[in-house]
C-alpha cells in the first residue's frame, strides 16, 4: 500500500494541535484527521480518535505495524514541514 498524497491544514491558533492532516493510500482510500501534535519530544503525529467516556480516547483508524505506523509519520511530519516553508 501506497501513500499517494499528504494534504495539511495548519492550525495557527492552536498552542498544541499544528495541524491536520489527511492521507491518500493508493489513490483509492483516504483517512482524514490525522493529528500534528507539538508535545515534549518535538512533533509527532496522533490518529484519528474518539472520546470514550472517562477513559479518555481511542483510535478509529490505526496502522497495525510499526513500519507503517512510522511511514505515515514520516510522511505527514515531511508535509507539514513543507507546508511551512510554502508560508
Amino acid at each position: 500500500m501506497k501513500i499517494t498524497d499528504v494534504r495539511i491544514r495548519r492550525l495557527v491558533d492552536n498552542e498544541s494541535i499544528k495541524g491536520v492532516a489527511s492521507i491518500t493510500f493508493d489513490d483509492e482510500f483516504v483517512v482524514h484527521d490525522i493529528k500534528i501534535i507539538d508535545g515534549q519530544n518535538g512533533l509527532f503525529v496522533a490518529m484519528p480518535s474518539k472520546k470514550v467516556g472517562d477513559a479518555g480516547f481511542r483510535d478509529i483508524a490505526h496502522p497495525l505495524s510499526s513500519e507503517v505506523r512510522n511511514r505515515i509519520k514520516d510522511a505527514v511530519l515531511s508535509a507539514y514541514e513543507d507546508s511551512k516553508e510554502e508560508e
